[in-house]
């Protein structure tokens, strides 16, 4: 009778625990904020990592208008990365973690472009040098940009997996990088006129 008397206490008791109400939208919203927190964490990085290849590709296609069309006469490496990140503004310390490519390209005799893109190497404190072909009028020019961002939240979602990455070229970043294509546009020399 003892054991019987037990097992029916229990009962009563787990009926009367299921019974209760109290908590239950604690546990449902302990449940359910994780599982948001993670999405809106990972929607915020992936929207910052889009804005800022927005606002890179904009750069560069500003950047490439203006010595297109003459604005920007005879740049150098730093000109370009200084107009690019005037204009980009939200990628963060761009001027040393941005590299420009520019190659001269033949129309008649085509060589491709290397797949290979050159980016910061934070790994090294001294970089390559920049490839930056001398251009004139009328000549074919080829333009990558490469961009080192680091995660917004690099302990979250996608941006824990980017500071985890084994590349140490990379240092726990990603690049963006943009490219464009474009004919320098004749110019009457000066002597001409």
């Amino acid at each position: 009778p003892v054991a019987g008397g037990w097992t029916s206490q229990l009962r009563n008791s787990l009926g009367r625990l299921r019974a209760e109400e109290d908590g239950v939208t604690a546990i449902s919203f302990v449940l359910v904020f994780q599982r948001f927190m993670f999405f809106f964490f990972m929607t915020f990085e992936s929207g910052m990592a889009n804005l800022r290849q927005v606002m890179l590709e904009r750069g560069v296609d500003l950047a490439v208008r203006e010595v297109r069309i003459g604005t920007l006469s005879e740049p150098t490496v730093d000109d370009l990365r200084e107009r690019i990140c005037d204009i980009a503004g939200v990628i963060p310390r761009c001027e040393s973690q941005l590299r420009i490519e520019m190659l001269r390209r033949d129309v008649r005799n085509w060589v491709p472009v290397r797949s290979s893109v050159q980016c910061v190497n934070r790994d090294q404190d001294d970089q390559d040098a920049e490839t930056f072909d001398e251009y004139g009028n009328n000549e074919l020019m080829y333009l990558r940009v490469c961009a080192r961002i680091d995660p917004v939240l690099p302990t979250t979602g996608i941006g824990r997996r980017i500071s985890n990455s084994d590349d140490a070229a990379a240092g726990g970043s990603f690049a963006l990088v943009s490219a464009a294509a474009f004919v320098i546009e004749p110019f009457r020399a000066d002597d001409d006129l």
